[in-house]
């Protein structure tokens, strides 16, 4: 029996396929892979923190991005699309291109089942390849929990977590807060009898 290996591509070939396609794809050192569509808590979770930090950071150097915006990880060879993204001052961008960009401050990710090892630790070491990178979120979908990291050195980042509906989450990059029942809004968790 022969086992045919899996086809890796180059970052141009992906960056081809991505753009004429209906769907999103991670771009992993050569593999391709499908990112698989959100729930309702996952996009109203989204929704509430992008358009809160959106409002927040009118009129300021800031760029507050949500889902569709590619982003480069040239140390990883990592192609990606964060669930929010900020971003300070003017957008730096892959070299040749103008929809891919390289510089996000803040970077926030909603967790799935599927997804929630993966964002916890490697991505989460790609991001802090990143220069610019300077603070991780990570929200809990299923219920209130929120992990947050800030860089507070090189190769330093220091640890908060949130649980209580009453709790403010602070970020410490720039000057923003939310509570989780604001973040939370209209979220509707599965209750287990």
């Amino acid at each position: 029996m022969i086992i045919q290996a899996e086809k890796t591509y180059t970052p141009e070939e992906y960056l081809e396929r991505e753009i004429n396609s209906k769907e999103r794809h991670e771009y992993i050192n050569g593999e391709i892979i499908p990112m698989t569509g959100g729930t309702p808590n996952h996009n109203q979770i989204s929704l509430n923190l992008s358009g809160t930090l959106n409002f927040a950071l009118k009129r300021q150097p800031y760029r507050v991005f949500v889902t569709d915006q590619r982003l480069w990880i040239p140390q990883k060879r990592i192609y990606t699309y964060p669930d929010i993204m900020v971003v300070q001052g003017d957008l730096q961008f892959q070299e040749g291109r103008k929809d891919t960009i390289t510089n996000p401050l803040i970077i926030a990710e909603v967790l799935s089942i599927s997804t929630r090892n993966y964002d916890k630790d490697e991505k989460f070491a790609a991001y802090r390849t990143i220069p610019s990178f300077q603070e991780y979120l990570l929200i809990d979908q299923y219920t209130t929990h929120i992990e947050q990291y800030f860089k507070t050195d090189d190769k330093r980042w220091t640890f908060t977590e949130y649980d209580g509906i009453d709790e403010t989450v602070a970020l410490n990059s720039i000057t923003f807060q939310i509570t989780l029942e604001d973040l939370y809004d209209k979220v509707e968790f599965e209750t287990v009898e």
